[in-house]
């Protein structure tokens, strides 16, 4: 049996997802990255959503204009949430989910190679090397990340792409060099805007994207800063968070 409440809001209310009580749960992040996203998806794009969870990210895009979305999520119940999401919110005919690992997505699941308009990815954060992993089994998979766990989700999503097609990733701002480096022998004209928590602080994360086969230079672009002095969110970063504007990465 899950242990999930009656659902948490998104998109400004127009999402309500199921969550499991404990353990992984989306919020800020999973919304900045559909944000992001949005900016680069065509109406009607095919996509998918790595590290779904209970499909944030993917169930968002499928709202606000993809013609499909494939959540991939390898916890077997926050699976089984993503669908009950899906059907709750109108969108279980515009959406399917895979459960399993996102490096073997298309390679025995019968979904055929570089058929994706745009990939999301909000991947486990913590690298095993330098992060105490969780006493929670469900948050130690959700969070917990191995040196070669982003080669492997860069691959797939290079396989399931088609040409010039988008991956697009929110990460720790630390894990920057890691992912360009992974990125740049399958990627280019990567576009690179740091997420501050104010406007005093370091990017504690960034929202990184790059086109399969391309090869134009690199783009820092400008910063999001997310809070005031105050403590509230500054405009942007709260209209971010309620869908009401996208977050250019182009």
């Amino acid at each position: 049996m899950i242990d999930r409440h009656a659902g948490d809001l998104f998109l400004g209310g127009r999402l309500r997802l199921r969550q499991p009580s404990r353990g992984h749960r989306s919020g800020g992040d999973a919304m900045l990255l559909v944000a992001a996203a949005r900016s680069l998806m065509a109406e009607g794009a095919e996509i998918a959503d790595f590290g779904s969870g209970v499909g944030a990210v993917g169930l968002s895009l499928a709202l606000c204009g993809a013609g499909r979305a494939l959540l991939v999520e390898i916890d077997p119940t926050l699976g089984r949430l993503a669908e009950e999401n899906a059907r709750e919110n109108g969108l279980e005919d515009r959406s399917s989910v895979v459960v399993g690992d996102v490096a073997k997505l298309g390679l025995a699941d019968g979904l055929a190679p570089e058929s994706l308009d745009l990939v999301a990815a909000n991947p486990p954060f913590d690298d095993l090397r330098r992060h105490r992993v969780s006493p929670d089994a469900a948050k130690a998979v959700a969070h917990g990340a191995d040196e070669e766990l982003m080669e492997r989700w860069t691959k797939a999503a290079a396989r399931m792409l088609k040409p010039g097609g988008v991956f697009v990733i929110i990460h720790r701002a630390e894990a920057l060099g890691d992912l360009l480096a992974v990125l740049g022998n399958r990627f280019g004209d990567i576009r690179v805007r740091p997420v501050h928590p104010n406007d005093q602080a370091p990017a504690a994360r960034v929202l990184v994207a790059g086109r399969k086969g391309r090869r134009g230079a690199l783009a820092l672009l400008p910063a999001l800063v997310m809070h005031r002095p105050d403590g509230r969110f500054t405009e942007e970063a709260d209209a971010a968070q309620r869908g009401d504007v996208v977050l250019m990465m182009s």
